[in-house]
Formats: C-alpha cells, sequence, structure tokens
C-alpha cells in the first residue's frame, strides 16, 4: 500500500482523481496557506519550498503589493477575461515590459499572448518558426523538455514523455546538448551535418533549447556552445528558439537566462514566473521581421488573463534596479558552496553539481537515491523535488526573494535527509549503486 492510501486526508484524490496526478504522491498532505517561502498544511506544519512551484513562483507566494493589486481590481469589477481585446492591465504590462525589460537590454521583440501554459508558447513558437520559413524539421537536444503538447513533445528528449502521445512525433530531430558526449564539442557534430549535403539532414526551420535543462537534469549549456550554436543558426539561416520557460524570469540571476552568453534569439518563450503571483500566463517574443501572423491565425480563449497581467506589471518592479540579480547571483553562489560541501561530505554517494543560479541541483549516483532524500525532506518540512531521464537530480528551485534563514533550514533538512538515508541502509555502502 503506498503512501496516499494510508493517508486518510488523501483518499478523495486517491479515489476520485485521474491517475496521472504526481505532484500529491509526493507530497502527501493537503497544503492550506502560502507566504513568501513558506507552505503550511492542514495540521499546521510548515514546509520551506524549494520547489516554487516548479519555477512558477521565483517571487514567492502571496507578494504583498502583487496581492493588493489582484484584489483591489477585482473588488472594482475589472474585466476578467478579454481574450485579446484591449484593456488596461494589457496596456500597461505590454508598456512595462519594454520599458523595464526590452529597451534596457536593446532587445526588439514584438510580444505574442498565448495561451497561459509553457507548453502553449513553445507552439506558437514552433509554429511561426515554420510559417516564416517554409521548412518543416526543428532541431531539439538530449535531455531537452518543451511542454506536453505535441509539438512540443516532439522536440523532448524524455523517452516516457514522448510515448504519451500515442502517436509518431515527426519533423523534429533531436542533437547532442553540451557534454551529453563529456568533452567532445557536440557544435562541431551538427555543423557537420548540416554543411554535408549527403548527411541526409535538412536545414531546419529552427533550433530550440533551453540554457538550463531543468527537466532533463539541470545541465547548464556553457555560454561559448550557447555562442556557438547562435552562429551555427546565423550562418544556415535557422531561427533560434530559447526556451526560458523555467530559467527565465530571473532563476538564474539575469532576467533572460542567455543574457550572459551575448546571444539574442530569434524567438524566446516566457511562461511560469513571467505573471509574477502564479497565476497563469505565458507570451511568445518574436523578432519583427519574423512576426508574420495574420489576424487571429494563432489563438486561445484564455489568452487574456488580467489577473495574471497585474501580477506580472508588479513582478516587473523588481528589474528596475540591479538589485535582485545580485542578490540571485550571491544566494546562487551561496547554494553552490552549500551543494558542494554537502559532496564532499557524502563522497559515498559520488554527487555531481549541477545547474545556474538558483537553479540547482546534485545528480546522485544509485538508483533511487534523490527520490528518498527528497521523500525523506518532504517528511521533516522541505519541498524538493527530483528531475533527470532517471530522477537522479536533487533540484532546487527556491523563490529567489527567499532569505539565508530559509535557505539555512533547507540545508539543515537536506543534510538531515541523507545522514536518515546512509543510516538506515545495512551498514554506510561504499559506492551509493548499492542503494536499493
Amino acid at each position: 500500500m503506498n503512501v496516499l492510501e494510508q493517508e486518510p486526508t488523501m483518499q478523495a484524490f486517491e479515489e476520485l482523481e485521474s491517475q496521472v496526478r504526481s505532484y500529491s504522491r509526493s507530497f502527501p498532505t493537503i497544503f492550506t496557506k502560502a507566504k513568501g517561502y513558506k507552505l503550511w498544511d492542514n495540521d499546521g506544519n510548515d514546509y520551506i519550498d524549494f520547489f516554487a512551484g516548479a519555477g512558477t513562483l521565483n517571487y514567492g507566494h502571496n507578494d504583498d503589493k502583487m496581492k493588493d493589486k489582484i484584489i483591489e481590481y477585482i473588488e472594482n469589477d475589472g474585466i476578467i477575461h478579454s481574450l485579446d481585446m484591449g484593456t488596461n492591465p494589457r496596456k500597461e504590462f505590454l508598456e512595462k515590459f519594454n520599458e523595464v525589460i526590452l529597451k534596457p537590454r536593446n532587445l526588439d521583440y514584438k510580444i505574442m499572448f498565448t495561451g497561459p501554459t509553457g507548453t502553449n508558447t513553445v507552439e506558437s513558437a514552433l509554429k511561426i518558426a515554420r510559417k516564416t520559413t517554409g521548412r518543416k524539421t526543428v532541431i531539439g537536444f538530449t535531455n531537452g523538455f518543451h511542454g506536453m503538447t505535441i509539438g512540443a513533445l516532439s522536440v523532448t528528449g524524455n523517452e516516457a514523455n514522448r510515448k504519451g502521445a500515442g502517436i509518431p512525433l515527426t519533423n523534429t530531430m533531436s542533437m547532442p546538448f553540451d557534454k551529453y558526449m563529456g568533452d567532445v564539442d557536440t557544435t562541431i557534430y551538427l555543423e557537420k551535418l548540416l554543411e554535408d549535403g549527403s548527411s541526409g539532414v535538412e536545414i531546419p526551420a529552427a533550433i530550440i533549447l533551453e540554457t538550463v535543462q531543468g527537466e532533463g537534469g539541470i545541465n547548464a549549456a556553457s555560454f561559448e556552445w550557447l555562442q556557438k550554436i547562435d552562429e551555427i543558426c546565423k550562418r544556415f539561416d535557422i531561427l533560434l528558439i530559447v526556451d526560458d520557460v523555467q530559467a527565465g524570469n530571473g532563476r538564474t540571476g539575469t532576467f533572460f537566462s542567455f543574457e550572459p552568453a551575448g546571444i539574442e534569439p530569434d524567438i524566446v518563450c516566457l511562461s511560469k514566473s513571467i505573471g509574477g503571483f502564479g497565476l497563469p500566463m505565458a507570451i511568445t517574443l518574436i523578432k519583427p521581421e519574423y512576426d508574420t501572423w495574420s489576424p487571429g491565425e494563432h489563438n486561445g480563449t484564455f489568452r487574456g488573463n488580467n489577473l495574471a497581467f497585474l501580477g506580472a506589471i508588479e513582478a516587473l518592479s523588481y528589474w528596475e534596479n540591479d538589485e535582485l540579480t545580485e542578490s540571485v547571483q550571491e544566494k546562487g553562489a551561496y547554494v553552490t558552496e552549500k551543494l558542494e560541501e554537502i559532496i564532499m561530505k557524502y563522497p559515498e554517494l559520488n554527487g555531481e553539481l549541477r545547474g545556474r543560479g538558483l537553479m540547482k541541483g546534485i545528480a546522485w549516483s544509485g538508483e533511487g537515491t534523490a527520490e528518498k532524500i527528497c521523500a525523506a525532506a518532504f517528511e521533516r518540512g522541505l519541498i524538493m523535488e527530483t528531475s533527470g531521464p532517471n530522477d537522479e537530480v536533487m533540484k532546487l528551485l527556491p523563490p529567489l526573494i527567499i532569505d539565508q534563514e530559509g535557505l539555512d533550514k533547507g540545508f539543515d533538512i537536506i543534510e538531515e535527509s541523507i545522514r536518515y538515508l546512509l543510516n538506515t541502509m545495512i551498514g554506510r555502502p561504499k559506492h551509493a549503486s548499492q542503494i536499493t
């Protein structure tokens, strides 16, 4: 019998909800309240959040300023649903995003509102790339994850996710991501295939990538690799799509994860924390010359979430100066230091540090190690998920606003969980492969 079947409070989910549910299995309790970097459940237990809604809550839970604006708007009977009709929140978001994010970075993009999730922005990016170039193929990368709809799945690497489509996923190719083949520069392989007319690889409409692969295992591409991919795209007239759904919105320090590499993608996908407050919202940024849509050619009923616009407008205030960027970079360095200490302290678990900014993790050797650490951490009051093709990575995505005390308490729980895992084994194994 699993944990959910044993826990009476979870009975409704077990009996009435689809088997597809996942997070309620990892975190078997009913949450009732959240603030900043903490959540509380029905029993009054508090939890430190190293999950942040899978990267949706970069600014924490229930930010006061965002909440006040949303409540005031509702009390004044503001427009909630508006498709793509004009509203003040929509207008204010467009203007503020342009002034606070695009202009200071010398970026020129048209802003497209899509359906409200990450996979929606990816679908629109794939469609406009194919429409603009007249080509069909899109190249993705090993361990990439871009969403659960058919187009997004076609450029996703994970076998289990792809099988869920139930049909062949066509008109895409997968290439090796940075460091996928060890020290081999995988851009050389890609470039050779594209320049060789006998390789069997057609020039694609686009190349899509995450600069830090979230669900794929917190694999961070080097800036040099990203620059080479950008050069290849320019050489062969291929559109470069950066999926910044999880790694963007400040998660790696800068607002866009690609900024330190000095590249300017042709198309950028944003969702999750773009809404600030946690309400569904997604946008696709398109260089003006590629904005070739006819009116209504790509649409969606829920592309006008005015409550999300309000949260997004207030969230952009964090980017009016460099304070948040500097804070995330400082916290990211501290997290790196703490994770390196853990890896050194428990060499028998053979950990490998991964990630960038406040998007980091440890890949543990031994089947189930990361899952067991995360499960033990939840029992001790820390919410943290796994990632990677075999759930081998202990993934840290704390809200960007978390303070030193929150980070330290979280790391104390991680260490307690690791010690618990080691102490419950029959003797301390010499290598993580002995963990079963």
